[in-house]
């Protein structure tokens, strides 16, 4: 187990390592550039189209309304990488590494549209009458390359048994005993029986209660954040000064440098919102819709929630807490940081915050992944798959609650990487595509065609 463990070290530093940051990155500017800044330009339609009713609309096609989508794609994206990820950035790369998550987010968007677009373009229907796509389908169909399609999927599916079930379920058990001092054991029957009343409906149930839930638990812990903040409003100011110098000088924390800033920020701003990563595209290719620009224009949304408004709360809070603090505060990482700085500046209620997030925020991670991960593993083996697959991803729910997961985590790093290559190379390949038809939706929507 240690020599197994080792090399799935090494082989996850590898996959994480400059490269790949780079290409992720690098996607992303480089589809800015081709759509113009459409991120920036088309920002306030997108946000029309999340909050707008048009499942109705004529042509319109698919299995759940465009905000259930949404939702469904933010429930495996909004997580403890929003509460965890951003302290860890900023503990090993200092508060700088706030504004490199901001960055990676702008261009993420561009990733996220893109993605959204061709998961509606190339997606197909299966013999429920369900619709399928994502990666798999748009590597398949758009680039004619069964066998990386086949690769996407087969690291899409091992990836979901760990960052989508096992390690949740445990961060939730560890959150719960923690505050409550119940048994692990005991959350893991709990937490596995809910999961599976919601995952055995398939997708309309997973966003049924995803279009509760996210909106619930983000409005609960945003509001949270926001309260703190402005109840030490004289720190706001001093902070985002703080983020911006430290940003290009890596000076506030003890030992930082400017790589250090420049490579937590991005790389947790990538874990985040998972722009690139080919996760979301897979709900987004289910959506009610008559053209796929809408989509991607929805689907965009989903890295600005997760980015510029959610890690942008825990971010701002732990600034300020370590604005009060000597730089040994900052010794300290993950949702430890992040409770010890709500608390501190909220004491008595800001740890229950914290909290709060991490179990609402992994409970809903699961049931997203749980998605993911059915359409790979169908992709790969067929329908039939569908009832085995989720009888092995609930198994995983309550085996992550009693496990230790230090392997696991390694292991979903890894595939989590290795599902990011093909779908970028993918989104680089068939960006044509992508412009193409944002170019005949706006000429559509200008000529009255379209709404």
């Amino acid at each position: 187990m240690e020599e197994l463990q080792s090399f799935f070290k090494v082989l996850s530093d590898f996959v994480w390592g400059p490269p790949m940051l780079i290409l992720l990155v690098g996607t992303g500017v480089y589809l800015t550039l081709r759509l113009l800044f459409l991120q920036i330009r088309l920002l306030p339609l997108a946000f029309k189209q999340v909050f707008g009713r048009h499942d109705g609309a004529k042509g319109a096609s698919g299995d759940i309304s465009q905000f259930g989508a949404l939702m469904t794609a933010l429930a495996a994206t909004i997580g403890t990488g929003n509460i965890a990820g951003v302290a860890t950035a900023c503990a090993l790369g200092g508060p700088g590494a706030v504004f490199w998550m901001w960055l990676t987010a702008l261009f993420g968007m561009a990733t996220k549209y893109a993605e959204g677009v061709l998961a509606v373009k190339f997606r197909v229907q299966n013999e429920k009458g369900e619709m399928s796509g994502g990666p798999m389908y748009y590597i398949e169909r758009g680039l004619k390359w069964k066998w990386l399609a086949v690769l996407f999927a087969l690291f899409g599916t091992l990836a979901s048994f760990g960052i989508g079930s096992s390690v949740q379920s445990n961060t939730v058990a560890l959150a719960v005993e923690n505050s409550f001092g119940v048994q692990t054991w005991v959350v893991g029957v709990v937490i596995t029986a809910l999961s599976a009343l919601v995952i055995l409906g398939g997708i309309k149930s997973i966003a049924k209660a995803s279009t509760f839930i996210v909106p619930f638990m983000a409005i609960i812990y945003v509001l949270g954040g926001l309260a703190i903040i402005f109840m030490h409003a004289d720190l706001i100011i001093p902070a985002f000064k703080l983020i911006f110098s430290d940003a290009f000088t890596g000076q506030a924390v003890a030992g930082g440098a400017i790589g250090a800033v420049i490579r937590y920020g991005v790389a947790r701003g990538v874990f985040s919102n998972e722009a690139g990563m080919g996760s979301a595209p897979i709900a987004a290719a289910a959506a009610k819709t008559d053209h796929p620009v809408r989509q991607g224009l929805v689907s965009m949304t989903g890295t600005f929630i997760d980015t510029i408004i959610v890690c942008t709360i825990t971010g701002l809070v732990l600034v300020m807490a370590f604005m009060i603090n000597d730089s040994s505060f900052m010794e300290k990482s993950g949702a430890v940081l992040t409770t010890d700085s709500f608390n501190q500046l909220l004491p008595g209620f800001g740890g229950w915050i914290v909290t709060f997030g991490i179990i609402f925020f992994a409970y809903s991670t699961i049931l997203g992944w749980c998605y993911y991960g059915e359409k790979c593993a169908t992709y790969l083996f067929g329908e039939k798959f569908v009832i085995i697959y989720r009888l092995i991803y609930i198994a995983t729910i309550f085996i992550g609650t009693v496990a230790t997961l230090d392997l696991v985590w390694l292991m979903a790093d890894t595939f989590n990487g290795l599902m990011a290559a093909p779908n970028l190379i993918a989104l680089l390949l068939l960006s044509g595509i992508v412009v193409k038809q944002t170019k005949e939706f706006l000429a559509k929507r200008k000529a009255g065609e379209l709404y």
